[in-house]
């Protein structure tokens, strides 16, 4: 009986397995596709993203002059375009060069593997990420940092999200822009690079600097870590479904219900 290396070495999708392997590799690229589509046709649309006091996470912070004045940070006049570019730059560059998409995208797309045990599109020409563009991907630790300025803003709209023109209340939005702000949280948190940043990186906790400390949020980290492609994929089917929901309330298509 062959091995699975001489399959695999015969060409492009040879295996050995029985099971549908290609499933998984598929269903990426449909969601990929779908969720992409949606936040390319929201982020450049430039409208109906704020429906007070909901805003948009695309839309997190607004520092466009385009940008309502309730919302508006700054007001940057020089930029024509929709205010949502101007920071999509560090989301798609925390996800794009996320350890977990990276993966995924590879097998799906590039097909380099499709699957384990499965024969390679390139065969024995991979050579990693040491090469352009690829290399790039070794950025992911800055986007890291960059993204946690965007989640602070994020945790203030949430925040704003409970205060309405007559005080404090819970409509729907509110709580859909705080079940967003968890799944986006829960991604974050188990991002690779922080838990590297965290504890990961300390060889002896007991011979470190707040070693006790480190190695308990380490193990939280680590928490969510293990679930990270599922918080991967929550997060973003939900924060497109977030928008969604704001822009059809800003359009007048649905009402929002205050239960409080």
């Amino acid at each position: 009986m062959e091995s699975s290396a001489a399959v695999r070495d015969r060409g492009f999708g040879k295996t050995l397995r029985r099971d549908r392997w290609w499933v998984p590799p598929l269903s990426v690229a449909l969601g990929f596709a779908f969720f992409g589509a949606y936040a390319t046709v929201a982020i450049f649309q430039g409208g109906n993203y704020f429906a007070d006091p909901y805003l948009s996470p695309f839309y997190s912070p607004c520092i466009a002059a385009s940008c309502p004045e309730e919302i508006r940070l700054l007001g940057i006049e020089w930029w024509p375009l929709s205010p949502a570019i101007l920071m999509m730059g560090v989301i798609l560059g925390f996800r794009g060069t996320c350890y977990y998409y990276r993966k995924a995208y590879y097998r799906a797309y590039f097909l380099d593997p499709p699957a384990c045990a499965v024969g390679e599109f390139r065969g024995d020409r991979y050579s990693g990420e040491t090469k352009l563009p690829w290399v790039l991907q070794n950025l992911h630790r800055y986007f890291l940092y960059a993204s946690i300025v965007i989640w602070l803003f994020l945790t203030y709209d949430t925040f704003h999200g409970f205060f309405f023109d007559d005080g404090f209340g819970v409509g729907v939005g509110s709580l859909v822009l705080l079940v967003n702000l968890v799944l986006l949280s829960g991604y974050w948190f188990g991002c690779h690079s922080l838990r590297h940043l965290i504890g990961g990186n300390v060889d002896c906790y007991s011979c470190a600097l707040g070693g006790k400390a480190r190695y308990k949020a380490w193990k939280g980290v680590s928490w969510f870590n293990k679930r990270h492609m599922s918080w991967a994929w929550l997060s973003l089917g939900f924060v497109c479904a977030t928008d969604l929901y704001i822009r059809l309330v800003a359009m007048g298509v649905v009402r929002d219900p205050r239960l409080f």
